[in-house]
Formats: C-alpha cells, sequence, structure tokens
C-alpha cells in the first residue's frame, strides 16, 4: 500500500495542531459527543460527566487551535467541528483501536 505523505509545512503545522488538540482523553472525548452535530456546552457537560469549568478550559483549546467553532444564542454557546477531516480521523482511530468498521 503506498502512503501519500504531508508534504506542505504549512499542511503538516496544520495537522500538527490538530493532533495536539484532540491528543488528550477529555478533548477526544467532546469530539465524539460532537460528531456531526452542533452541541450546547451544558449537553457537552452532561454526555461527558465531569465540572463545566474543565469542559469550558478543554473547548478553549480546540476552539483555539482551529479544531472547533462555536455559534452564540443568547446565553448559550453551541460547539461544533469546523473541520470534516477531524472527524474523518476520529473514525480511523475508532476503526484501528477498536477494531470495527463504519
Amino acid at each position: 500500500m503506498a502512503y501519500h505523505l504531508i508534504q506542505d509545512d504549512e499542511q503538516i503545522e496544520q495537522a500538527s495542531r490538530a493532533m495536539k488538540a484532540m491528543s488528550h482523553p477529555l478533548r477526544l472525548k467532546i469530539l465524539c459527543v460532537l460528531g456531526e452535530n452542533e452541541v450546547s456546552v451544558q449537553d457537552i457537560v452532561d454526555a461527558v460527566g465531569t465540572s463545566q469549568s474543565n469542559i469550558s478550559q478543554h473547548l478553549a483549546i480546540m476552539r483555539e487551535k482551529g479544531v472547533l467553532r462555536t455559534r452564540k444564542d443568547a446565553n448559550r454557546v453551541y460547539y461544533r467541528v469546523g473541520d470534516p477531516r477531524t472527524l474523518e480521523v476520529v473514525s480511523m482511530m475508532r476503526d484501528v483501536f477498536c477494531g470495527f468498521a463504519r
């Protein structure tokens, strides 16, 4: 099997930032909760099961790295995955580490 490696320095930097943002177990869990949906912070807190301040810190890291996008509606903030390639990476990790296909 031939692998097409990343050649462009900008793409390497982008990939590195995204991988660093996803490397924490809680952040990976948040990405799994989000999937292709837009989810409020409170719903993320409820699904992940930790404090809102902890979730907010991890959401901020992923937002700063360009992994997540936000939308405000009154006093609620909604998060979504900003780049569909991120979901492809999560899906590939699931396939490799969990041993089942889509």
